[in-house]
Order: C-alpha cells, then sequence, then structure tokens
C-alpha cells in the first residue's frame, strides 16, 4: 500500500474506538505503555491517549542508551501536553537487572548475551504488569505486524507479554505514516528502529540482515504462497532471512501446544469425578 493513498485518519478513529471499546469491556480503567523512544510504542501511546482514559507512559531503562531515553522522554513531555489524561513513570531497572543477572548461573555458552537481552525484556513486561495491575489498566503491546507474524522479532513473555496488540496489523511503513499523521515527534520518525535490548544503540537491521520495507516485501511475498522462485541478488537474499526467521520463531507466533491425553485412559477419574 503507498502511504499518501493510507486513509490514516479512519485507521487511527478505528484502532482508537476499538481500543476504548476493549478495555470499558473488560472493565478495566485504562492503558500502560511502556515508551523506548521507537517509533511503534510511541503510535501506540499516542493511540491510547486518544481514547481520553488514563494512560500511563512508563520509561523502563536498563543501561540504555542517551539517545533513547532523549527520544523517549521528549515524546512523553509533548503527549502530556496534548493529553491531560496522560501521566508517566520511570522504573530504572539497571541495577535489578545487574542483580539478576549475577544471580544466574554462568553458564558457558554463546546464547548467554541474548539470553540477557530477553531478561532485560521479561523485566520490563513483570514492571509494566504491576503498575497496570496497581491502576486496574491494561498492557498496550507495541509489536507491528512484521515483528510480530513475520519474523517473530520479539521476546516471548517480554515484549510479546501483553493484553491488547492495537498496531499489530499494521506494517513498518504503516506505523510510520500513522505516526507522523498523529504528531509524534521528528526525532522518533528518523531515528533507526532499534530494540533496546543491549545498552548500544544497534539497528533492528543490524541485528535481522534485512530492512522493514524489505521484509514487509519478504511477508507479502510469502502471504501469496511464493518462495524463491526466480529470485536473484539482493531479493532472494531477503527472502532467505525472512523464511528463516518465519520459521525459526513459529514457537512464539502460534498458540503454546497442549498434549492431549486420550480420552479413554481418562475415563475412570472422569466417573469418578462425576459420581462425587
Amino acid at each position: 500500500m503507498q502511504t499518501n493513498d493510507f486513509p490514516k485518519e479512519q485507521i487511527v478513529e478505528h484502532i482508537v474506538k476499538w481500543l476504548k471499546s476493549y478495555v470499558l469491556e473488560a472493565r478495566c480503567q485504562g492503558f500502560v505503555v511502556g515508551v523506548s523512544g521507537g517509533v511503534d510504542s510511541a503510535l501506540t501511546s499516542s493511540l491510547c491517549a486518544m481514547t481520553g482514559l488514563p494512560t500511563t507512559c512508563v520509561q523502563l531503562p536498563i543501561h540504555q542508551h542517551p539517545d533513547q531515553l532523549n527520544r523517549a522522554t521528549e515524546h512523553i513531555a509533548q503527549l502530556k501536553k496534548r493529553f491531560p489524561n496522560v501521566r508517566e513513570e520511570w522504573v530504572n531497572l539497571s541495577d535489578s537487572f545487574d542483580a539478576l543477572s549475577r544471580d544466574l548461573p554462568q553458564l558457558q555458552s554463546d546464547l548467554v548475551e541474548l539470553a540477557l537481552a530477553n531478561t532485560r525484556a521479561r523485566l520490563r513486561m513483570s514492571s509494566l504488569y504491576f503498575i497496570a495491575q496497581c491502576e486496574r489498566a491494561l498492557v498496550a503491546g507495541t509489536g507491528n505486524k512484521v515483528e510480530d507474524f513475520g519474523v517473530g522479532f520479539y521476546t516471548k513473555y517480554g515484549d510479546g507479554g501483553v493484553d491488547v496488540s492495537p498496531i499489530a496489523d499494521l506494517t513498518k511503513t504503516e506505523v510510520f505514516a500513522l505516526a507522523a499523521w498523529a504528531g509524534v515527534p521528528s526525532s522518533i520518525l528518523h531515528a533507526a528502529p532499534t530494540d533496546g535490548l543491549w545498552g548500544d544503540n544497534r539497528g533492528d537491521e543490524d541485528q535481522l540482515g534485512a530492512s522493514y520495507p524489505e521484509l514487509e516485501w519478504a511477508m507479502h511475498r510469502h502471504e501469496q504462497g511464493l518462495g524463491m522462485e526466480e529470485l536473484e541478488g539482493r531479493e532472494k537474499e531477503v527472502m532467505t532471512i525472512y523464511l528463516r526467521l518465519n520459521a525459526a520463531n513459529q514457537h512464539k507466533m502460534v498458540p503454546i501446544p497442549v498434549c492431549a491425553i486420550p480420552s479413554e485412559w481418562k475415563l475412570g477419574i472422569s466417573e469418578r469425578i462425576g459420581s462425587q
């Protein structure tokens, strides 16, 4: 979809109405959003703020790069000026993360660094749910369509642990278009996307090996049932990256598998329970 043909106002109104309806049906009072300084959390927090319901924007730094903190601070300050229903919290998790890292088993594995990065996301999730429960609020997710359903670029039970996902049917390109329309600061719109899990400023493209527009192209091709046929050069490389990540991260994108026990094995138990 060309973003100049993208019905931004209608889509924003649709998401805001959906959010408001869902939180009221859940008998909750508002939203809690982790704000990272990236475009996804900026758009999500803006949409929640537009509902008029209490919206708590939370910064959760863990040895965070200053650029990310500055962008998040700027965005939250702007939201608070525009929407009286927005408040903020600051939860510095650096000491908690360091203490947990010291207490965890010191394993000899080439995946330790990645495991610790995911631990950051899970600490943040726990903190968001603490605040949400205290405020009778829902945790709003910030994942977009490519991350959540294409390449699985999120942490299970970390940033993937949410109550509602308002932008998960939008590609990154669409997120940028809506964020610009919604008045997200230009510092965020022009920053390279990053997951903020490493303590430096490495971008998503550095980790994924492809840009979001490239991955969107691959996702669209995959949804059409097309694979590697007739692809060459960079297109073949991107498709290979997409298919590898999509396959490797299916465990995040499908329901948790349940081991079904044959009913005849449980018949006696069921009969005894029924006779009590």
